[in-house]
């Protein structure tokens, strides 16, 4: 039997129906920006795989970094003991992390990052016997698939079947251009409600919903006027950490700082599964105690696991590399040139570019379904001239690797025009 036949008869994949979903790639080798199938087929890893990989794949520098780890110490609770590499990764992060984050927790993922932010952010306010049980979020968020983060996210087609049994959620309009006066009243009449424990928000750039992009201005007016209220705020920067946007951190671009931040996918360069929610100093005082019961009563069984924390700490040191700087400021300038070019092109609309990431919309005479038949067109199209990417209803994105070189990203917007020709 191939291993495409055993896949479709025991597997069963993330975000996909199937009862329409034929045979997939079998993918087989990763280098650099590149995939190979099993047929030998080549693809550019255009949105480095989910958002995860800013190096590419197989690079050497994290996978001996993981060998050495994985030979000396490979894994060890975290409960009861604590161990070099994630002391190693705390001292590497604190740095570039806002001043104001002095605590880091660690788990496994972006949805369990946001997570223990959320059931911190409550459990803050319990302890003080205090009873908050709300928090505020934008709509269209996408915050993850475990049951607080799907509380706090808002598309409808994947929290729907469990609405009945979310955290109760306060939802205002993103302050894109042109609505900022709207959500942030919408934001205001929120705050009224005194069960309200915190905010949380994917800041500037709301990666599932279609990389929907906002000014850091007005999301600076929303956390001042949050912390005032004594309403924690939550940046999940799962999507945006580590020089996607730019910045390190697209909370970098803000004068007012989350109390609490989220972390993921880049975070080990692709490599492990690990994630990160940081915290202030008065958020962890808020759990000292000698009451057991008043600490947070949260793991994983691969907390800080220290093979991951020592890829971690060397992918952060990867980012910093000059040459890889210059990547970041490469690819931005690249799309910027982009998107002068197809501005004024009736065929497509609402071209942004942040940081690495590019996107726009096409024009369609309808509102295009989120996982509907003109996405998953546009999927076929590009796989089949290979180029992973994944369209979002009637919006293109491209978050390549930073070391994608000028030719490589020539190619790939080549084939986002013929896209655009294609499908007009």
């Amino acid at each position: 039997m191939s291993l495409s036949a055993i896949d479709q008869q025991h597997i069963w994949h993330p975000y996909t129906q199937h009862q329409t979903c034929g045979p997939l790639p079998v993918l087989v080798k990763g280098k650099g920006i590149y995939l190979w199938d099993e047929n030998e087929k080549k693809y550019i890893d255009g949105i480095s795989s989910w958002w995860c990989n800013p190096f590419g794949h197989a690079n050497e520098d994290l996978a001996s970094a993981m060998f050495q780890q994985a030979s000396t110490l490979e894994h060890v609770l975290f409960g009861g003991f604590t161990h070099k590499p994630a002391i190693e990764l705390v001292e590497k992060l604190l740095p570039l992390l806002p001043s104001n984050q002095k605590k880091i927790f660690f788990s496994d993922n972006g949805s369990t990052a946001v997570e223990v932010a959320l059931k911190a952010a409550l459990q803050f306010f319990h302890n003080q016997g205090i009873k908050k049980n709300k928090i505020i979020a934008f709509e269209d968020a996408f915050h993850g698939d475990t049951f607080g983060a799907m509380a706090s996210s808002g598309i409808g087609l994947f929290t729907e079947a469990f609405k009945e049994s979310l955290l109760q959620v306060i939802r205002i309009p993103v302050p894109v251009k042109g609505q900022e006066d709207k959500a942030f009243s919408a934001l205001k009449v929120a705050l009224e409600d005194e069960g309200v424990a915190a905010f949380i928000f994917e800041p500037l750039c709301q990666g599932a919903a279609g990389m929907i992009m906002y000014e850091a201005p007005i999301l600076d007016q929303f956390i001042d006027v949050c912390q005032k209220a004594g309403v924690l705020t939550i940046a999940d920067e799962v999507m945006t950490g580590f020089w996607k946007t730019g910045r390190c951190f697209a909370s970098d671009y803000l004068t007012h700082k989350p109390d609490i931040i989220c972390l993921s996918k880049a975070l080990t360069g692709g490599t492990l599964p690990m994630a990160i929610t940081t915290f202030t100093q008065a958020i962890f005082d808020g759990f000292l105690s000698s009451d057991p019961g008043i600490a947070l009563l949260h793991g994983h069984t691969f907390t800080a696991n220290p093979t991951a924390c020592a890829v971690a700490k060397k992918a952060l040191e990867l980012l910093e590399n000059p040459e890889m700087q210059q990547g970041i400021d490469f690819i931005h300038q690249k799309h910027l040139v982009f998107k002068e070019k197809w501005k004024h092109d009736l065929r497509v609309e609402n071209i942004r570019v942040l940081g690495v990431i590019l996107a726009f919309d096409m024009v369609r005479p309808d509102k295009e379904a989120y996982y509907g038949n003109f996405r998953n067109q546009l999927y076929a199209f590009f796989i089949e001239n290979g180029l992973l990417l994944r369209p979002i209803g009637n919006t293109i994105y491209i978050l390549p690797p930073f070391i994608i070189n000028d030719e490589e990203l020539n190619k790939v917007y080549s084939l986002l025009e013929e896209a655009i020709d294609k499908f007009s």
